[in-house]
């Protein structure tokens, strides 16, 4: 048997300026992984104010604790991954610019 959020979901839900509501994830620091409808044109002028939460709340404070946790650890990890092929591109350029010195200097 479905529960209510899912059949809601199912559901197509009209905005209050009569586009379907999209359903979006949540991930806030208060409200990691809820789901919501939303205006589908969110973030631009002409978006409405509709939301509405389509899950019960986190029960347990340990879960918002650990699924932020997880988040914590993906950015840093993302921030890693960035400087490291920045570093790799650096270390390339710079190999680069040291074979076409060599080769300059073996031309001569």
């Amino acid at each position: 048997m479905e529960n209510d959020a899912t059949t809601y979901i199912n559901e197509q839900t009209m905005c209050l300026c009569g586009r379907i509501a999209a359903t979006r994830t949540s991930w806030t620091e208060n409200n990691p992984g809820r789901r919501f409808l939303g205006c589908s044109f969110y973030g631009r002028p002409d978006a409405c104010d509709y939301f509405k939460w389509v899950d019960t709340p986190l029960l347990h404070p340990r879960y918002k604790s650990v699924i932020n946790g997880l988040l914590k650890n993906a950015n840093r990890e993302a921030v890693l991954e960035n400087k490291w092929q920045r570093m790799v591109l650096y270390h390339r350029i710079v190999l680069a610019m040291l074979v076409l010195v060599v080769f300059v200097q073996f031309l001569m």
